[in-house]
């Protein structure tokens, strides 16, 4: 019999320390720099200052790029360009440095980790660190079935908590989330429009690849099918990512809600990070508050997420190729925020001459 509870994660997750917030709001208006003079990166201090809960800002010394994996059987009916089971050519290019985001990551000195959650490839044929947390071989084509185990769920789900424990436990202080998956954006909209409400034209996306017309309806069709079997578990997440998302968004999904538990703050990338934000936020309301979205992909359904989590992207540069990369170039801003709220001096304190008797 299963010990997971999500409802736990309501009382495990705090917001962040509210006196820290006002401590540097009025460290802030000490600076040298009037306040509003430094844009969004002031808003990005003041997020950051009670996520660290400290008052100056620590630098970000310690960022890490984590990209969960996986193959899902709906890219089976051509939602992708890419052909079914393709997300291990993508991850293998991701470990040999040669993707853009291993190439961003690499010229931003942000170390790189793969988690395997269900990658359709021998395991044999990757390494062993990133496997270790594999639940099965690809994710059930969820049009017609669930795409994975109610046993197989839990796996992911305590999974992507372990990974969140690794990080906090080894001082990572900033994750970029993103993932390596073919069909991932189609299991990303079901999700998406389950838990707004929505039709499936509606959050349904070309992907990072811009797949042509044909493509697009049958990705609409897929989403509406799946849609009609999400609708009866709407009411217990894990139910729901067992029928209608896959090892990967599931894993994501555990790994936001332990990393709010642990107070590490998130960035998150494309539609299938803010997916399973969304399933994530219906776990725990106060989870958002501990997560930043790093770009616009320009995916319908990335923006109907983050509008009902009233998360705002940092940047809107187009970047459609996922696996975190959109995530990575907004770093820097948030780093820049860290170092000039940091590092500003504070403006002189007045002095008063003492008159002479």
């Amino acid at each position: 019999m299963s010990t997971l509870n999500l409802d736990d994660f309501s009382d495990l997750i705090e917001r962040p320390d509210g006196g820290v917030r006002r401590d540097a709001e009025e460290r802030r208006a000490r600076l040298i720099v009037p306040q509003g003079a430094l844009g969004r990166l002031d808003e990005l201090g003041e997020w950051l200052a009670p996520a660290q809960g400290s008052v100056p800002i620590r630098p970000i010394s310690q960022p890490r790029l984590v990209l969960f994996a996986g193959d899902h059987g709906v890219a089976s009916l051509g939602v992708s360009r890419r052909p079914a089971g393709g997300a291990t050519d993508l991850v293998r290019a991701v470990l040999a440095g040669e993707s853009p985001a291993a190439i961003l990551a690499r010229r931003l000195e942000v170390p790189v980790r793969v988690v395997d959650m269900a990658l359709d490839c021998d395991p044999e044929t990757l390494p062993a660190e990133v496997v270790r947390h594999r639940v099965r071989r690809g994710s059930g084509r969820i049009d017609i079935e669930d795409a994975l185990t109610a046993e197989e769920a839990e796996a992911a789900f305590r999974a992507g908590m372990a990974v969140a424990d690794e990080e906090a436990d080894r001082g990572t202080d900033l994750v970029v989330l993103g993932d390596v998956s073919v069909g991932g954006t189609t299991a990303a909209a079901v999700l998406i429009a389950a838990l707004c409400g929505t039709d499936a034209s509606v959050v349904t996306g070309r992907g990072g690849e811009a797949i042509d017309d044909l493509a697009w309806m049958r990705k609409c069709a897929a989403v509406r099918d799946a849609l009609r079997r999400a609708r009866p578990v709407l009411g217990d997440q894990l139910a729901l990512l067992a029928t209608v998302g896959g090892a990967d968004l599931t894993a994501m999904t555990g790994f936001l809600l332990q990393s709010a538990v642990r107070h590490t703050p998130v960035l998150l990338d494309g539609v299938v990070t803010s997916a399973a934000a969304l399933v994530a936020q219906r776990v725990a309301f106060r989870a958002p508050d501990w997560w930043l979205a790093g770009h616009d992909s320009g995916e319908p359904g990335q923006a109907k997420a983050l509008d009902r989590m009233a998360v705002e992207p940092l940047i809107d540069h187009g970047v459609k190729v996922g696996e975190g990369t959109g995530a990575l170039l907004s770093l820097p801003l948030v780093q820049a925020s860290a170092a000039l709220l940091g590092d500003l001096p504070e403006r002189p304190r007045p002095t008063h001459a003492v008159p002479e008797e």
